[in-house]
């Protein structure tokens, strides 16, 4: 079976799913109006058959709404808070436009001319969570079958440098994605690199025409930012000789200017390319959010912490805490706390490179560190004002010193608060990744920043917490920290500039 039938089996599932369970949402606030009934609501039982047309109605509304709404065309990845925030706004308008025509139609049925209140509310209620169950289940089962090869896309990459290497990383660790990737198309004539991370280089552009025939490829994505405008639409051409879909990763331009304005000066169209979105009363808003936020897991999480704090101080001498100097809001410094995962005399020789399984580790830091807790009592920098939930991760003064010649724009990342956690690290940028593309994540976070974007991060970090537990990827160390197993910057202005490390 071809893939675009599957796709299409897949929403045509999703589309009659959905309209069952918002029948059935709609008989459950039947029931539960009958049981729970609101306060001076007419109290005459009108039997449900008697609602037939009401039923009708909300169903035919509601799947109005969803599929001019675009609900039906089924992305390869979606976010469950984008997805619930769509749904919210779906079935709320699709029940405002059912009651409006149930006014219409239904005003002279006495037995149903009041539509009542709490049905209304009840359906709607019941109709976003069996949604949201349903298009729960029938992703699980699409990922399932994925995994299985079941409507798979083959899948080319062009490029062989760091920006291909972090899109195989994240396809590999991603299979509910659903791509099979056949290997990776080099730059140009020249290259020495043969294959990256098990995948082989089969050509160069030129042979994409016939590659794409051979290997019956459904998909190209081209991955060479760096190379221009011109290199990529000469691969596009190639590429267009075949009924295949193209993507294209962005250069640091687009990437930045994804969300681009139009402003005025005088008559004169500006593209504004540094309009941060977090700043006016919006940073009152962001600071509520995480003294709530930081006050909420200090108090839960402090039985948790006190444990870990002792249990640190019997192990081996020295603190239980590890406080050290990080650059934070417009380059003002401030003290980021940790728990102590090192011995005491880490750095009796100097400032030493974590490295795997690094002998300077206690046994309960490693397990700190591998379980991803090391860093609770940054909440405590949060609560004080210093840190954010949510931001680009606090960087040393005297590394920031060499990444601000070398990439462009770092300093900008200084206009937030640095963050426990932030939109570059929720998209697999940890550990030993480029500063560079780092970077490009933070500022695009910066100029589109939403609290529904920070809720969104938060809830995507803890669920990679819990998933990497379940999974320890091996492509690269994931660990929420600024943490690298190599030895300091060559050659900081190159893509393939790596974070540095800490002691801790």
């Amino acid at each position: 079976m071809k893939n675009q039938q599957v796709r299409t089996i897949y929403t045509i599932t999703l589309y009659f799913s959905d309209i069952l369970l918002t029948a059935v949402a709609f008989i459950l606030a039947y029931q539960i109006r009958i049981w729970f009934p609101w306060p001076d609501e007419l109290t005459q039982i009108v039997p449900l058959s008697r609602y037939t047309g009401l039923l009708v109605v909300q169903v035919i509304s509601i799947m109005t709404v969803l599929l001019l709404s675009g609900h039906y065309y089924i992305p390869r990845a979606v976010s469950r808070v984008d997805q619930l925030y769509r749904v919210i706004v779906g079935v709320s308008l699709g029940t405002m436009m059912s009651v409006a025509i149930v006014a219409f139609i239904f005003k002279n049925d006495e037995a149903i001319m009041d539509y009542p209140r709490g049905m209304i509310i009840y359906a709607w209620l019941f109709t976003i969570i069996l949604l949201m169950v349903g298009r729960g289940i029938h992703y699980l089962i699409r990922t399932s079958l994925r995994q299985r090869g079941f409507g798979t896309d083959r899948l080319l990459i062009v490029g062989t440098g760091d920006t291909a290497r972090i899109i195989l990383q994240r396809i590999l660790w991603s299979p509910y994605l659903g791509y099979d990737v056949v290997g990776l198309i080099a730059e140009d004539g020249e290259t020495a690199v043969k294959e990256m991370l098990g995948f082989p280089v089969l050509g160069v552009p030129e042979d994409l025409p016939n590659l794409i025939e051979e290997y019956d490829i459904a998909e190209v994505i081209i991955a060479m930012p760096e190379r221009g405008h011109r290199e990529t639409i000469r691969v596009i051409s190639y590429c267009e000789r075949g009924r295949v879909s193209i993507k294209v990763f962005p250069d640091i331009f687009q990437f930045i200017t994804s969300e681009a304005d139009i402003d005025d000066l005088g008559g004169l169209p500006l593209l504004s390319v540094r309009d941060f979105a977090l700043r006016g009363y919006l940073l009152i808003f962001k600071r509520l959010m995480d003294l709530t936020g930081s006050a909420f897991g200090l108090i839960v999480l402090s039985p948790l912490m006190l444990l870990v704090a002792i249990a640190i101080k019997l192990e081996s001498p020295g603190p239980a805490f590890f406080v050290q100097e990080r650059m934070g809001l417009d380059g003002k410094p401030f003290l980021m706390i940790k728990f102590r995962s090192m011995r005491r005399d880490a750095e009796k020789h100097g400032p030493g490179w974590t490295t795997d399984n690094d002998p300077r580790q206690t046994k309960l830091g490693a397990l700190l560190r591998k379980v991803e807790i090391d860093e609770l009592p940054n909440l405590i920098n949060v609560f004080l004002g210093e840190m954010s939930l949510v931001g680009p991760r606090p960087e040393q003064a005297h590394y920031v010193e060499q990444f601000r010649g070398n990439v462009p724009r770092y300093m900008e990342r200084h206009k937030e608060k640095g963050g426990m956690t932030g939109w570059a690290q929720v998209n697999g940028l940890r550990g030993d990744t480029s500063i560079a593309e780092r970077t490009k994540y933070d500022l695009w976070y910066s100029e589109n920043w939403s609290i529904l974007l920070d809720i969104k991060i938060i809830l995507r970090t803890v669920w990679q917490i819990i998933e990497r537990q379940n999974q320890r990827r091996t492509a690269i160390d994931t660990r929420p920290s600024d943490v690298i197993e190599t030895p300091p910057l060559a050659a900081a202005s190159s893509l393939s500039e790596k974070a540095p490390s800490n002691s801790e």
